[in-house]
């Protein structure tokens, strides 16, 4: 960890988990988000995987941010960890998804069924060396858990541990990822499903380069196919009856709900900053002027400010724990669609330009529709708000 690093998990610990404001790592995270901006474009074209921008998270410490302080992370909030996230996706918002899904597992891991040493190796692989981990939970014939349903991956009991096998869809960083968390169920009379800790060199793993989508291209989320996977017994998490809720479910909730909305709303204002350098320096012979001068352009950054403004008060309530569960999902579903539709605005704004892949807005507009793909998905959002508004309002 870097210096400044040091000093936000002290300040951290020091504010018992306030919101920090650190000129250091405002500093940090400004160089990130510049660096990976100009790569941003030829990753997305070619599709490959910025195993560099990974390289530089870990160089400033930032792998390990939500990792306890006492496994010699930072220990971060919800608040700055959001920060971070914002910065890595204004710049590139692949890299951010694949940041989001370790710091999800870090922050939540306090909660998770997992020995003590499991979880402080996997710590130390973080803080040490950089190691990343995602959960591997999509499947061909179930398509995502969050609609329900057992997994076809299994995981049989051996003399020593687990085998498991299964077919995983949309496996986020896989390219770069030294644990796979794979959900599978258990082949007991009585199956429990659960997640399953497994390294990524053990044998029977193989990758199959899948992933060739509209937007987050560089996010290398390809298919893994698991054959007689081995893994230690205590390599098991979570392991419980299919459908009952587990004790880090409304924690995890929150902050993917969270770190997910944050990295759609860092798009739209990476397309709202383009658009104003467009209009500010495009000057039509026959208009005489930029564009910026004309009133329907104020107007319509006008109503893209409103929208980031309201995706910022809304990001910043949930932070400060003011939302519920139930509002958690809002929260996801209006950021990213107020993100949508400032990333339209710009392109109806601007046409052709707009529109070319010489500029960054037809990429900013590709990227932020990916956010309504993201868990959770509207009908379920909507479905379960206002089945807890009629339910809240229900005579006992």
């Amino acid at each position: 960890m870097t210096a400044a690093l040091r000093r936000v998990a002290a300040d951290q610990e020091g504010l018992a988990g306030a919101t920090l404001d650190s000129a250091a790592l405002d500093g940090i995270l400004a160089g990130l988000t510049a660096e990976f901006a100009a790569g941003a474009a030829a990753h997305d074209r070619d599709g490959s995987f910025p195993f560099e921008n990974f390289h530089s998270l870990h160089a400033q410490g930032l792998l390990a941010l939500t990792v306890p302080p006492a496994l010699g992370g930072a220990g971060a909030d919800l608040a700055t960890t959001l920060k971070v996230v914002r910065a890595v996706a204004k710049g590139d918002p692949a890299t951010a998804l694949v940041l989001v899904m370790q710091y999800l597992f870090h922050a939540t891991a306090d909660q998770r069924a997992v020995a003590d040493a499991v979880y402080a190796r996997v710590a130390r692989d973080a803080v040490e060396k950089g190691a990343l981990i995602n959960a591997l939970r999509v499947e061909p014939d179930l398509g995502t858990p969050a609609r329900g349903g057992l997994p076809a991956t299994v995981a049989r009991r051996t003399a020593d541990g687990w085998s498991i096998s299964g077919h995983k869809l949309y496996s986020t960083g896989i390219p770069a990822l030294t644990w796979l968390l794979v959900w599978a169920r258990t082949d007991e009379p009585q199956p429990r499903v659960g997640g399953f800790l497994v390294h990524r060199d053990s044998p029977g793993i193989r990758v199959v380069e899948t992933w060739d989508h509209l937007g987050l291209r560089a996010s290398g989320s390809h298919d893994v196919i698991l054959e007689d996977v081995p893994t230690p017994l205590d390599h098991a998490l979570d392991l419980r009856a299919p459908g009952v809720a587990g004790p880090r479910d409304a924690l995890f909730g929150a902050w993917a709900a969270v770190l997910t909305a944050g990295i759609y709303d860092a798009v739209a204002e990476a397309a709202r900053d383009w658009l104003i350098a467009f209009a500010r320096q495009r000057v039509p012979s026959n208009l005489g002027a930029a564009l910026s001068t004309l009133p329907r352009f104020q107007e319509a950054v006008g109503a893209i400010d409103g929208l980031l403004l309201s995706n910022r008060a809304l990001l910043a309530a949930a932070t400060r724990g003011e939302t519920s569960a139930v509002e958690a999902g809002l929260v996801k579903h209006l950021v990213t669609e107020n993100a949508i539709q400032a990333v339209e605005t710009a392109i109806r704004l601007t046409g052709n330009p707009g529109t070319t892949r010489h500029n960054p807005l037809e990429r900013h507009y590709r990227d932020v529709l990916c956010g309504r793909i993201h868990t959770p998905q509207a009908d379920a959002v909507l479905l379960g708000a206002g089945r807890a508004a009629f339910a809240a309002a229900t005579p006992n």
